[in-house]
């Protein structure tokens, strides 16, 4: 012959549980609330932690002493035009997915941040990925960045405030470079002609839009201005 559980006993578990789903359901709520008024809480810790390392592997790449190979090949090449391209080529040949290339900051958009090689799912969770098939800064044509809007630190969830005449600046380990928004557009996904190189050499950033849709891409196109040797 089986017992139930004394009525006390089974009333405290059932209150018990209420309290586990009552308090399991507000931090449900208080995730999607975080996350629709600023970003997903839980992968913006993760990426402010690889930010901090990415931005210390940054600062030893910054003071790390040319190669003597590097060093003579720089002094024949004489103008500095010349000289920041082929230090942005022996970085694109260099660095492998993941580790930091240089940091961009939009003033504008809040944004001051590692970039890292790449733009696959891995990438991105750390920080905006400089697109592969582009060009460094220094080198000539479209260099293409691209960020998360809502995950993983949401670097570019402000990339809407980007306007007309807006600075954006690049610092590479190689040197600085200023670039000034000429215009902002949205694009569907399939639009790829928005990083093809045109007469000029420009900066692209693309992102996800509207917030939490991937249905489109705003996109943000500005010219470079001014581009300094470290």
């Amino acid at each position: 012959m089986t017992t139930s559980a004394p009525p006390a006993k089974a009333h405290r578990l059932r209150r018990a549980l209420s309290t586990v789903l009552i308090v399991a359901g507000l931090l449900l709520l208080a995730d999607a609330g975080a996350t629709l008024l600023w970003q997903e809480p839980v992968s913006a810790v993760y990426a402010g932690v690889q930010q901090g390392r990415l931005g210390d592997r940054l600062a030893e790449l910054e003071q790390a002493p040319l190669d003597p190979v590097e060093r003579r090949a720089l002094e024949r090449l004489g103008d500095p035009a010349r000289q920041l391209a082929f230090r942005a080529r022996a970085l694109q040949r260099r660095p492998e997915a993941r580790h930091p290339t240089g940091r961009i900051a939009i003033p504008a958009a809040g944004v001051d941040e590692v970039v890292v090689h790449g733009t696959g799912t891995d990438e991105l969770r750390k920080g905006p990925g400089h697109y592969p098939e582009t060009p460094l800064p220094g080198e000539r044509g479209t260099v293409a960045v691209a960020g998360h809007r809502t995950t993983y630190g949401a670097p570019f969830r402000r990339l809407d405030d980007v306007e007309r005449g807006d600075r954006i600046s690049v610092s590479m380990p190689y040197g600085r470079f200023s670039y000034r928004v000429e215009r902002v557009r949205i694009v569907p996904p399939t639009a790829t002609w928005v990083t093809d190189r045109v007469d000029h050499d420009r900066l692209v950033l693309t992102a996800c839009h509207p917030l939490y849709s991937a249905a489109q891409r705003i996109v943000v196109f500005a010219r470079l201005e001014q581009a300094t040797a470290r």
